[in-house]
């Protein structure tokens, strides 16, 4: 199996952490990627025609792509558990999914508008609607995060890797001071192995 890769990606780190779970992360090999949101890596094109990371390559040569198939062919493959098979749960769990990955795009978003955009084009009120993305979010995390408990599945990773952006790429946003909720299982989950093992990096 490979995995185009991207040390700093928040989606590539989802499905890392994953496979971590799963206990096959060193079956994986990591392809070194040069994706942008601009300048898309030209090696990435013939397998995904977006051009973007994560793209996963199955050991019989499937393409995958987003980070959300990779993760649940992942768990399907390796039977595992980190999405429930059916019912409310399911529902449940793919809901926290896509909150946490719009969170996450929404600081993406915010971080290419001021790291890539010429400074005399940025746009202070758009990076500030997204990073309203992420305070709502935030809002709806901190009721639901008391009732998490040791939860690891789907929905607690993806949180997981979001609020792990933000602290890699917005360390001045003190989300935690109006999220003490979120804080709290923040920290307790971000001391997983999984969790430790994919760290962000430049």
């Amino acid at each position: 199996m490979q995995i185009f890769f991207s040390p700093a990606s928040p989606f590539v780190r989802k499905c890392m952490v994953v496979a971590h779970e799963l206990g096959i992360a060193d079956r994986i090999e990591k392809l070194p990627s040069a994706a942008g949101p601009v300048k898309r890596d030209a090696t990435i094109i013939p397998k995904n025609p977006l051009g973007q990371v994560p793209t996963f390559i199955t050991d019989d040569g499937q393409v995958l792509f987003d980070s959300r198939v990779i993760c649940e062919y992942l768990d399907a493959t390796q039977s595992g558990q980190l999405f429930p098979a059916g019912g409310k749960e399911r529902w449940a769990r793919l809901t926290e999914l896509a909150l946490a990955d719009g969170m996450t795009a929404a600081a993406l978003l915010a971080r290419y508008e001021n790291m890539l955009r010429p400074e005399e084009l940025r746009w202070a009120e758009w990076t500030d609607g997204q990073l309203a993305k992420v305070r709502t979010g935030l809002e709806w995390l901190e009721t639901a995060a008391p009732s998490f408990g040791g939860r690891v599945d789907i929905g607690t990773i993806a949180f997981g890797c979001a609020l792990g952006y933000m602290d890699f790429r917005f360390p001045a946003v003190d989300w935690r001071a109006g999220a003490p909720n979120s804080a709290k299982w923040f920290d307790a989950f971000n001391q997983r192995a999984s969790m430790q093992a994919t760290l962000p990096a430049v």
